[in-house]
């Protein structure tokens, strides 16, 4: 593809940027769009993968046909059978009338699955049947139908380690990973941050009817230099407060740190929502493997200072005998017996971990299930998971 016709592709489906890598994912779309096969659309929370299934679309024999946007970790796992495939009257308690589902109401167009990593088992072995045979049965039906759909899945997750942990299915990852997308993070490209920034602040000024606000040469590299953990979804959102909350337009480096803060913290644990080569996404799993592992590392180095500090005070006092409790002219075993409590406390599982970080963040959030899975970095679904085999309320 021509600069020309990747700047034409932006321009109709508001894509600011012109990072290599954008430009790289957006070609690659258009190339497989005239074909029918499937595409995994891969990248961090937040960095738009949601307009690479339009484009595909847009640019397909089947732009006159349906498209349709299903957000698979949003539907509860109880009735995502029913939402992809329908259902029969009768089929289930609150079946009161026959549905169609998005495999049927589709057929002849495209079918976005959004986060397609939270579909449980039971859906993906339904899921990889008709992506190989075309074919599929409604719940409570013993009549098999047909449908022409093409399917377009995006995730976040780092799937071939949810195919270790027995998540995500093999065979229906190299199904859907016909041809991968990867749509780079905010942080890999920098240089359209300012861009990007300066759209949205623009737009916020229409919305509110008010002059828009403007970053200075420090701000700007402030703004580029900042890690965003949650991508232009962050940056949008920061973009927003700042044109509501202040009054004057002109922003400086100062005015700009109140709203991004310098590390990203939770309970005094750093929290890294990626694998630093930038290729794939830490799952919760590997997130709480990390935040153990440091855990253990301060408890070894906490461990070895304490046993220096006792040696030394128990040299101390062999060659200088002095009380070591306010009432008592000898030292007190109840001082080391606490003492070796302390350091022979057994440290805590990652589950109980993973339990003590859900409560404070639904505590943080007065008990906001969404909120407190954004901060957590999981799925609202994932989260009402957890919050069962916790007994968490």
């Amino acid at each position: 593809m021509t600069n020309s016709e990747i700047q034409t592709i932006k321009q109709r489906f508001g894509i600011i940027g012109n990072n290599a890598q954008l430009n790289r994912a957006i070609e690659v779309a258009v190339q497989v769009a005239v074909t029918d096969l499937s595409v995994l659309v891969t990248g961090e929370s937040g960095v738009g993968k949601e307009f690479f299934p339009q484009i595909i679309h847009a640019n397909s024999a089947r732009k006159h046909g349906p498209y349709f946007a299903v957000n698979c970790g949003a539907i509860p796992e109880g009735t995502i059978d029913s939402e992809l495939f329908g259902h029969e009257k009768g089929a289930f308690t609150d079946a009161k009338a026959d549905r169609k589902g998005y495999f049927e109401i589709a057929n002849g167009g495209t079918l976005f699955l959004d986060e397609v990593g939270e579909l449980p088992l039971s859906t993906q072995v339904r899921l990889l049947r008709v992506l190989e045979t075309g074919e599929f049965i409604k719940m409570g039906s013993s009549q098999v139908q047909k449908t022409n759909v093409r399917v377009v899945a995006a995730t976040n997750l780092d799937m071939k380690t949810a195919i270790q942990e027995g998540r995500f299915r093999e065979d229906l990852y190299y199904r859907l990973n016909t041809v991968e997308i990867k749509v780079p993070a905010l942080r890999d490209r920098r240089e359209d941050i300012p861009l990007l920034f300066r759209k949205f602040a623009v737009d916020f000024s229409d919305r509110y009817r008010m002059p828009a606000i403007r970053l200075n040469e420090e701000a700007n590299r402030l703004l580029q230099s900042y890690y965003w953990n949650g991508n232009i979804r962050q940056l949008k959102n920061v973009a927003e407060q700042i044109s509501i909350i202040e009054t004057n337009h002109d922003i400086n480096a100062e005015t700009l740190r109140k709203y991004i803060p310098e590390t990203e913290k939770q309970n005094g644990i750093a929290l890294v929502g990626h694998k630093m080569n930038g290729d794939s996404f830490m799952n919760e799993r590997e997130l709480l493997y990390k935040v153990l592992f440091d855990m253990k590392r301060d408890m070894t180095e906490l461990k070895a200072q304490f046993n220096e500090l006792k040696a030394g005070a128990a040299n101390t006092m062999v060659q200088y005998p002095t009380p070591l409790h306010p009432y008592s002219s000898t030292p007190n075993n109840e001082d080391y017996q606490m003492a070796d409590e302390v350091r022979e406390e057994p440290e805590k599982t990652m589950e109980e971990i993973e339990r003590e970080r859900i409560a404070d963040a639904l505590a943080h959030h007065k008990g906001n299930r969404k909120k407190a899975a954004e901060e957590l970095g999981m799925t609202e679904r994932t989260l009402y998971r957890r919050l069962k085999e916790y007994g968490l309320s």
